[in-house]
């Protein structure tokens, strides 16, 4: 998959600014996705388009375990979060509903991915092309259990 990033060169980007507590009760997706990333970014929705990528430092996701935050950032445009790590109940959310990829890069990757370059993210070679700058990176791979259920389309379509 090709797309465009929008990268924050900060860590600990939690739900609270993915999907700021006030938008919780929505439950329509497309309505929840007017506000991701609002709490950090209040342009966020007006620069993604449909496929785009976010680059991020550590612990991605992290605070509150809502499973609104992946959900916004899905239906905001974004299929892949490319990070140093993830919150763990973030990472288990994004795979599980299957709302994006969560996908973890090495700092060499995160320092020298900027914004708006295009990338292409191949996860069966495990690699990230940075298509502007002409570079290879390599992604860590899946656990065995978490690329099954991401083949499958996530956890309610699993079954071992």
């Amino acid at each position: 998959m090709k797309a465009i990033v929008h990268k924050y060169e900060m860590d600990n980007i939690d739900t609270d600014v993915i999907i700021p507590g006030p938008y919780l009760k929505i439950m329509d997706p497309d309505e929840l996705a007017k506000h991701a990333m609002e709490g950090l970014d209040k342009d966020f929705v007006g620069k993604v388009n449909r496929g785009d990528f976010v680059v991020a430092g550590e612990n991605f996701g992290c605070g509150s375990s809502r499973e609104h935050a992946p959900i916004a950032l899905k239906h905001a445009g974004i299929t892949a979060v490319l990070a140093l790590s993830f919150a763990r109940i973030f990472y288990r959310n994004s795979v599980d509903g299957a709302h994006l990829l969560p996908i973890e890069i090495d700092r060499d990757a995160y320092e020298n991915i900027s914004d708006k370059d295009q990338l292409e993210v191949d996860i069966n070679k495990g690699e990230v092309n940075n298509l502007t700058k002409n570079k290879i990176y390599k992604m860590k791979p899946f656990p065995e259990l978490i690329r099954k259920i991401i083949d499958v389309g996530g956890l309610l379509n699993y079954t071992p």
